[in-house]
């Protein structure tokens, strides 16, 4: 038989539930706007209404004891979790790619009036015009004034190529300070969410800011994610300690280890003009894994940031896409003017010299040429030394013309039997242009495949303030009963009290 006071508890415990219920209900709607929340609920339990009895059989069920507030549990879907981090690290690439390739293209600049091709066909216009008037000395310095134009472009390519590298090199270094940090703060949140799952406790404002962490891991670095349960007695509802290990194609590398409460440090070296040559990740104990550069395939920001900075290649070589454009530029640059200091010396100034006596036109320093490039001095301060004719009339300039078609001669050098300068050129902006157009379509269809994936987790885990609200006016109206019934069981309590056993007095 149940206790005179059994409906007293029962709608106590209803009004616990329901309270806890609207007071979660407040908390989504207060963090409906908080980056990274995840909305929560309350598992109701119904009391158990079996209980020990002297009858036959040893228990008894009667009349139910009420509901509980069994727990509070985030909705979240680890299956979602996965498939958006796995975007993620690609959106990562692809942008972190296409960002790159704009600096390339606004740097080269082309077609515009200030890119290279713009003065080198100045450059070859005025060659012509110096074929018809070998003998003017405005010509000639019009001429010497538009190869300054061509050097001086090559040059700030030069430093500008190499300003680009040096912020790519600082982009990464940001980047490794900013992963290690990641990886201390989320096995700081590990030890935390270890020292209070043992006692049945479910800390979800821990768990959502684990998650916020490993997402901003995921584009950095190809990520797998699981999940080991805690010691002690663990809620059933709890995700346990998070152990994370980088995908290197085949490899794993451990960067968290739930296991033993620690994480790895991430080291990236660089040699040589900030190329990078490896990567080295030292876990808690002092064991290092060491990636070579060339191997490192966790797709994410950081290696696009390798691909397009520079790197050591398997043969001790520089790779990457900045260092090819560059090397690029320097064969074109290199290949342009010998031949045209060639042929230069072939013609004949109008001081009389031929041969050997004629000044080189251009000079550079072999080991750098691209960032030493210049007309010679001794060119720029006389202009009659450029040797404009063949057979040394002073109106003649039919060396001119040489020096001009220097610039479509197809064949010199490395070039290929039906490639010249200009043709060179042509192809290696047509292939920048191609290459950022990938790259910026793989970025878009990187971000709507993670847009996609996000919408389906927010669908799941965020907070629909329509929703709240209608849970708000469901568990008001659940309360508002309860209190109705506490108030049933105590009129019928106070009549049982006061007023029985009052008739024949």
């Amino acid at each position: 038989m149940v206790s005179t006071f059994h409906g007293l508890e029962m709608a106590k415990r209803a009004l616990n539930a329901q309270q806890a219920a609207l007071y979660t209900t407040s908390h989504n709607i207060s963090n409906a706007n908080t980056v990274g929340y995840t909305r929560q609920r309350v598992n109701f339990a119904q009391m158990n209404s079996i209980s020990a009895s002297r009858e036959p059989g040893g228990i008894v069920s009667g009349v139910g004891s009420g509901v509980e507030a069994g727990s509070i549990e985030r909705i979240r879907d680890q299956f979602l979790d996965t498939q958006y981090r796995k975007e993620n690290s690609k959106f990562g690439y692809y942008s972190t790619n296409a960002d790159a390739l704009r600096q390339m293209e606004n740097l080269l600049n082309e077609p515009t009036e200030e890119g290279l091709a713009f003065v080198l066909e100045d450059f070859f216009n005025s060659l012509q015009d110096l074929n018809g008037s070998a003998d003017h000395s405005g010509t000639r310095t019009v001429v010497a004034q538009r190869a300054e134009a061509v050097v001086e472009t090559y040059r700030y390519l030069s430093s500008s190529l190499q300003d680009v590298q040096d912020d790519l090199k600082n982009q990464i270094d940001v980047t490794n300070v900013e992963l290690n940090s990641i990886l201390r703060q989320i096995n700081n949140i590990n030890i935390e969410i270890a020292g209070i799952e043992p006692h049945g406790l479910v800390p979800n404002d821990l768990y959502d800011e684990r998650d916020r962490l490993i997402d901003s891991l995921s584009e950095m670095v190809d990520i797998e994610v699981s999940y080991e349960k805690s010691t002690g007695q663990p809620s059933p509802i709890a995700d346990g300690i998070a152990t994370i290990k980088l995908r290197n194609g085949s490899d794993r590398i451990t960067l968290i280890d739930g296991a033993s409460r620690t994480h790895s440090e991430v080291n990236i070296n660089a040699g040589v003009n900030n190329n990078i040559t490896n990567v080295v990740i030292t876990d808690a104990d002092g064991n290092q894994s060491e990636i070579e550069a060339h191997n490192f395939k966790s797709i994410g920001t950081l290696q696009a940031l390798f691909d397009m900075n520079g790197y050591i290649d398997e043969n001790g070589d520089i790779a990457g896409y900045y260092n090819e454009v560059k090397a690029d530029l320097e064969k074109m640059l290199v290949t342009y003017v010998n031949e045209f200091n060639r042929v230069h010396a072939e013609g004949t100034d109008l001081h009389g010299n031929t041969g050997a006596a004629v000044k080189d036109f251009f000079v550079f320093d072999p080991d750098h040429p691209l960032g030493t490039i210049a007309v010679n001095q001794e060119i720029i301060d006389d202009p009659d030394l450029i040797a404009a004719s063949i057979d040394g009339f002073s109106g003649d300039g039919t060396n001119a013309i040489n020096l001009a078609e220097v610039y479509n001669k197809i064949g010199l050098g490395d070039f290929g039997e039906r490639t010249s300068v200009k043709s060179f050129y042509q192809s290696l902006i047509g292939e920048l242009g191609v290459r950022a157009a990938e790259s910026i379509r793989m970025q878009n269809n990187s971000d709507v495949l993670r847009q996609q994936v996000e919408e389906n987790r927010m669908a799941v885990s965020s907070v629909s303030l329509d929703e709240e609200i209608s849970n708000l006016i469901k568990f008001q109206h659940a309360y508002n009963a309860a209190a109705r019934s506490m108030t049933a069981v105590d009129e019928m309590l106070d009549r049982i009290i006061n007023n029985m056993g009052l008739v024949g007095r």
